[in-house]
């Protein structure tokens, strides 16, 4: 990995002076180390039973990964859906103020921040999963009717992510594969995909000049490695590899979910790793997790073992939302099984921020 990483930072005779050659190193580093980074959606922000108010006037020291864990995680992740109609807050009902300051406050304490985005659909006015139609990646490249309101919604994204003033990874059109998202599988083309991630990845750094953001490519999991290039927009737009796979409990109970997860973990990660050598990438799981997490042994008998042995940078499990009891995916103070999550935390080969980074 060691050769990778000088080449994703230009080679090494280019010394690295932007944020974002920083930060590619960094992540590099986690994983020539064989250190994984941990990361948690929306932490700093909500937890399982608080939300902030006053955020103006908080610290944004609370955290349920720090109740639990005694650190905060490596990354935070954060979402812009809503940014894109100019919208206060997010679909999640974050402040964009909040984000920003705790965007900003995570990076000056050491960590790492990264946001996906769950736009409105331009041509239906619905939700991201508003799937009616399979014209409206279509409607937002040129010569679409919708094009010219969808450069306004980059606009306005692209002037967020500019006033962080940090670098940041950044996942647009993620879990493409699937077709839950207007821009997913059945819902457009591949060649449509792939004009729209580098119609966005064009605007962000050559119009804008947005130049210190990692870009990531993250397309749902339980895949072969034909169908995640499948939509590949090309090696010019792309940092980072990335995956999104979840634990779903079925019928068939803990036991054979946790097996099956793990599989799945295993097979992707190991055509990944391939991939990420091939096109010179970073690599990353990009969401995961186990809703509510019912397993007392999720994290060290199900997630460690099953990611460990591959060369990713960082993981990111889901939010712990503070209206919907059930969905949490990281533990939380007087969760029954948080011990398995403060045992996760103090593996060698897991990073976590503490406050003296």
């Amino acid at each position: 990995m060691i050769a990778l990483a000088l080449c994703a930072c230009g080679g090494s005779k280019k010394p690295m002076e932007t944020p974002k050659d920083l930060l590619v190193h960094r992540l590099f580093t986690f994983a020539e180390n064989g250190k994984i980074a941990y990361g948690h959606q929306d932490d700093l922000v909500y937890g399982h039973n608080w939300v902030l108010t006053d955020w103006e006037n908080d610290p944004l020291e609370r955290s349920d990964v720090k109740d639990v864990t005694g650190k905060y995680p490596m990354l935070v992740g954060f979402d812009l859906g809503g940014i894109e109609l100019g919208q206060a807050k997010n679909l999640d009902g974050v402040p964009f103020g909040l984000m920003r300051k705790a965007a900003r406050t995570h990076v000056e304490r050491g960590g790492i921040v990264t946001f996906s985005w769950h736009p409105r659909n331009p041509l239906t006015g619905g939700d991201a999963w508003d799937i009616s139609s399979d014209q409206v990646v279509k409607s937002i490249l040129p010569g679409g009717e919708k094009h010219g309101q969808f450069m306004l919604w980059l606009g306005r994204a692209a002037d967020f992510i500019e006033s962080l003033g940090v670098p940041v990874i950044f996942r647009p059109w993620h879990e493409n594969l699937g077709s839950w998202f207007w821009w997913g599988g059945r819902l457009c083309t591949a060649q449509e995909y792939q004009e729209l991630f580098r119609m966005t990845w064009l605007y962000f750094t050559k119009d804008r000049g947005l130049t210190d953001i990692v870009w990531c490519y993250s397309p749902n999991g339980n895949c072969g490695p034909e169908a995640y290039m499948s939509r590949y927009p090309g090696d010019e737009f792309v940092d980072m590899l990335g995956i999104d796979t979840y634990e779903y409990v079925g019928e068939d109970g803990l036991e054979e979910a946790g097996a099956r997860y793990m599989q799945e973990i295993k097979n992707q990660l190991t055509y990944l790793t391939a991939l990420s050598y091939e096109h010179e990438k970073l690599m990353c799981l990009s969401e995961t997790g186990l809703e509510g997490i019912p397993d007392p042994q999720w994290w060290t008998g199900r997630l460690l073992p099953a990611m460990q042995e591959f060369p990713i940078s960082y993981v990111l499990t889901w939010r712990n939302a503070h209206d919907k009891p059930g969905h949490f995916y990281a533990g939380w103070k007087g969760f029954e099984n948080e011990a398995d999550m403060k045992a996760f935390s103090e593996n060698d080969n897991i990073v976590f921020l503490t406050d003296e980074l």
